[in-house]
Order: C-alpha cells, then structure tokens, then sequence
C-alpha cells in the first residue's frame, strides 16, 4: 500500500495513547473519525529512545506552542507499546500524546513500512479538521525530519 496523497482523505485509524498532563499519564483512545478540532500533525517515528526519533520529538516539543497556536494538535505514532511511549514521554518530558501501533495497522495502512515491514518509514502527515491530507513528508532513509518551523509554515498557510 502506499502512502496517502496530498488531497485525499486521511486513512482512518483508532489507537491507544499515552499524554503526560501535569505530570500524569493519561491514557486514552485517539482517533482520526470524528476530530472536529484544527489541523493535526501527524508523526510516524520509527522507535522511542532512539537518536533522531529523540531529537525529532523534543524539537516538536520545544516548540509545541507554536502548534497549539495554530490550533493544531501533534500526535507521535510509533509500533512500541504503551509502556514505552510512557517511559520515552517521561524521560523527554513530551507533551504530545504518543500512539502505539505494536500491530503495525496504522504504518501498512499508510503504506510506511519499510525492510520487509521491519521498519518505519520517518514521516509527517498534515491533516486538517476534515481529515484531507494537506501536507506529507515521507523520508526513505529515516536519518533527517521535518523541522518545526517548516511545520509551522505549513500549518500557518493553511488558516488552521
């Protein structure tokens, strides 16, 4: 499968995740169907605690104001469990809820593995609050990310 195309619909998905509020973590059901809220960025990493998954997800949360700003939510999904992106959010102190698809659902349904489905393919999706896909970057080899202030313009050009 591939991945999904500028201006069609986003695949639809329903994952569990875990967000740090307050120092709590929160677990809770995140799904794409329903979102009535702005854009969201949508960032597929390849493994919590790894060096650029680490240095990915605190550059988003360094800068996680600016999101929120532009009214848009940012959610990680990576094939680790719960336990994990609990452990990854504390240890960085990431305000973004961390989603676990350890059945690799959501990456085939986004046509992002990689290496006999070993691996995830690194990529940011942008959706707006009608789940259409605005913006993607989808990288094959996974070493470099999208910044935040090049994310910030994406969002910022489309009114979130």
């Amino acid at each position: 499968m591939s991945s999904p195309e500028v201006g069609s619909v986003a695949p639809n998905f329903s994952l569990e995740g875990v967000r740090l509020v307050d120092g709590e973590a929160v677990r809770s059901t995140y799904s794409l169907e329903g979102r009535v809220a702005g854009s969201l960025v949508l960032v597929f990493y390849p493994g919590d605690d790894t060096t650029v998954c680490t240095k990915q997800l605190c550059a988003y949360s360094s800068g996680f104001e600016q999101f929120t700003e532009l009214g848009a939510e940012v959610w990680g999904i990576s094939v680790q469990n719960l336990a994990s992106h609990e452990s990854f959010a504390r240890k960085h102190q990431l305000p973004m809820p961390l989603l676990a698809d350890d059945g690799k659902v959501v990456v085939k349904r986004y046509g992002l593995t990689r290496l006999g489905g070993l691996h995830t393919a690194r990529s940011v999706f942008v959706i707006d609050a009608q789940g259409i896909v605005r913006w993607s970057d989808v990288r094959t080899a996974g070493v470099t990310y999208q910044k935040p202030g090049e994310l910030v313009e994406v969002l910022s050009g489309l009114g979130s």
